[in-house]
């Protein structure tokens, strides 16, 4: 019986010896935050290190995918647990009469509730962006057997502060397409196509590709059509276009002359017209040519001779280090910590938005200041939820299909404007003088119909965004002195 005992109390003490032991070396929560931070750093390396080569390798791009997309979730966890509180502090930042002591009583209890929760999605975010940087540890390896890039200063801010942001998996899978020369070629033309909703990026990618200079002394020419309507002059020109190259390259003694033809199809498919304009290229094109085609709709999948790349929105994880970067640009966002706030709820009103997000990047650059911020979240929170509840989707949904959108203005509450169509303009167009941002977020006060340049931008294709408008009176006053008209008389 004593030895009984003896052995039950010799394992509680030692149970509760390894108890006290665990408890003491866990990892406080600045412990993890540390560390994810410095392991974030490990996975930019290797991902800096990946976009400066020319990796052929469709597993190996895949996997870099999957890393960024781990950084890009693991920092919106870093920087939630850092900068996130309640909404109440939005208001608190647009100067809201708000005492202190409650103020602090408050975010008090909130970090206290918060803080099992934040540790938690920080050691999740550790311990699944430390496995993916194991997991390509041997990828690291096989990086340096692939040739380095030629990178421009501008070949870094492509890849930093603009649409192409997020793409550089697709960018490489199609110049890999247009690259790869097949040694038994039937009487199919190589045929690439890229779909995906409008203003997600499609054009961009394209113009980013062709910008390639791999690409462009692998090919002698680069031939660009835009086909609406199916139309038969649309058809014609694009007969014409190619018979013309042809006869030119019959007549030209250098028999290796591959070209590159990119068509963006705007619409719906026909059928019957797209196998003309597909007979026309295996007619008049020489071998070795290869085909590149835009669409919003996936019936255009079923025509490629390869795996068709479909864009898609930035999941927000992504959109917010998207964002963060062309807001901030050279300023460090831990040095701002409320500006970091708001920018988070934000980024949340733009609903993945590319241009959105280049519009109001650019509005919020320009005012560097925690109470304009303040405003404008509080502004944008308010809008997003009217236009949902009057019409049943976000604003940014009927602009990326180019339907009508009703807009509010900040500075006007009293006055909205509809965006009626969407356009864009080469960089040899001229553009409106007024610009979006000061009708939404100005006082710019238009009359009639007009024209607004929502944004231009600073990467090939170099289009800018047009958007033709009407300011419109919004009808509350009619509707206020009937509600405060009682027995025949104005209530003041």
């Amino acid at each position: 019986m004593e030895n009984l005992i003896s052995a039950v109390l010799g394992e509680l003490a030692t149970r509760s010896i390894n108890f006290i032991i665990r408890k003491l070396s866990m990892p406080t929560l600045p412990d993890v935050e540390d560390r994810l931070h410095k392991v974030l750093l490990r996975a930019q390396v290797i991902i800096d290190e990946a976009m400066g080569r020319a990796i052929t390798n469709h597993a190996m791009l895949v996997q870099l995918g999957m890393l960024r997309d781990a950084r890009d979730w693991s920092h919106y966890v870093l920087d939630t647990f850092r900068y996130q509180l309640d909404d109440n502090e939005d208001t608190n930042d647009q100067g809201v009469s708000r005492s202190s002591s409650q103020s602090k009583v408050n975010s008090a209890k909130h970090l206290s509730n918060r803080g099992s929760q934040s540790f938690k999605d920080l050691q999740e975010a550790l311990d699944y962006l430390s496995s993916m940087i194991f997991d390509v540890n041997e990828l690291a390896l096989f990086l340096i057997s692939y040739p380095r890039m030629h990178r421009e200063p501008y070949s870094m801010h492509l890849q930093l502060d603009n649409c192409m942001f997020g793409r550089q998996t697709e960018a490489q899978l199609a110049i890999n397409f247009l690259l790869h020369t097949d040694h038994h070629e039937g009487e199919d033309l190589g045929l690439l196509p890229i779909v995906g909703p409008g203003q997600v990026g499609k054009t961009t990618l394209v113009a980013h590709v062709c910008k390639n200079e791999r690409v462009r002394g692998h090919f002698s020419k680069i031939m660009f059509f835009s086909i609406h309507n199916f139309t038969n002059d649309e058809v014609s020109n694009f007969e014409k276009a190619c018979a013309i190259e042809h006869q030119y390259q019959m007549s030209n003694s250098n028999i290796d002359r591959r070209l590159l033809v990119v068509v963006e199809l705007i619409g719906d498919i026909n059928e019957d017209t797209w196998n003309r304009l597909y007979c026309a290229s295996k007619q008049y094109l020489p071998t070795g040519s290869k085909i590149i085609v835009t669409s919003r709709s996936d019936k255009i999948v079923r025509y490629g001779t390869t795996r068709a790349l479909t864009l898609k929105y930035l999941p927000h994880e992504s959109y917010w280090y998207f964002f963060k970067t062309i807001t901030f640009e050279s300023t460090d966002p831990k040095m701002h910590p409320r500006l970091t706030r708001l920018a988070m709820g934000i980024a949340k009103m733009l609903n993945s938005s590319f241009i959105a997000a280049n519009i109001t990047a650019h509005v919020l650059s320009d005012n560097f200041d925690v109470h304009f911020w303040g405003k404008v979240l509080i502004f944008l929170r308010g809008f997003c939820q009217r236009h949902v509840s009057r019409f049943g989707e976000h604003p940014v949904n009927l602009i990326s299909q180019n339907k009508p959108v009703h807009l509010a203005r900040m500075t006007i509450p009293s006055e909205e404007f509809m965006v009626q169509h969407q356009n864009e303009c080469s960089h040899e167009e001229e553009v409106p003088q007024i610009r979006f941002i000061d009708v939404m977020y100005g006082s710019v006060k238009p009359h009639e119909k007009f024209d607004v340049l929502a944004w231009k931008a600073r990467i090939p294709p170099y289009y800018s965004l047009v958007y033709t408008c009407e300011i419109q009176e919004l009808k509350t006053t009619a509707s206020k002195r009937k509600r405060s008209m009682k027995n025949g008389c104005t209530l003041c």
